[in-house]
């Protein structure tokens, strides 16, 4: 049996653009996605701190160093310019394998530049 479990996530990410007419994505930092073990295209979950909105899409990568967190598409209906948002993302684990696994977290600053990255089992 496999369980789905948090692998990692990005905390206080601050919304700096939205661009609706767009195929539909979450463009981040390429700094903070490798940070979180978050490859181009692999889906997560968003959590608008602001607004408790909650959804699901696929990441592409923003320059390294840019601090870029944008909304598009549909989902640049679901938050504002300096919302703070959670980015989440998943994997599924073999009942074998749940002691050995660790989340990671990478928390940033109000100009999204990382301030601590930890790996932990909780």
């Amino acid at each position: 049996m496999q369980r789905k479990l948090l692998k990692s996530k990005i905390q206080g990410l601050r919304i700096t653009g939205k661009e609706l007419y767009y195929e539909g994505s979450l463009q981040v930092d390429a700094a903070l996605l490798e940070a979180a073990g978050i490859v181009p295209g692999e889906m997560v979950q968003v959590v608008n701190i602001n607004n408790g909105e909650r959804f699901e899409t696929y990441v592409i990568p923003a320059g390294a160093g840019s601090g870029v967190c944008c909304l598009k598409g549909a989902a640049a209906r679901l938050g504002e310019v300096g919302d703070q948002v959670i980015v989440m993302s998943m994997a599924y684990v073999d009942e074998s394998e749940l002691s050995r696994h660790r989340i990671v977290r990478v928390k940033v600053d109000e100009n999204n530049r990382i301030v601590k990255e930890e790996a932990d089992g909780k």
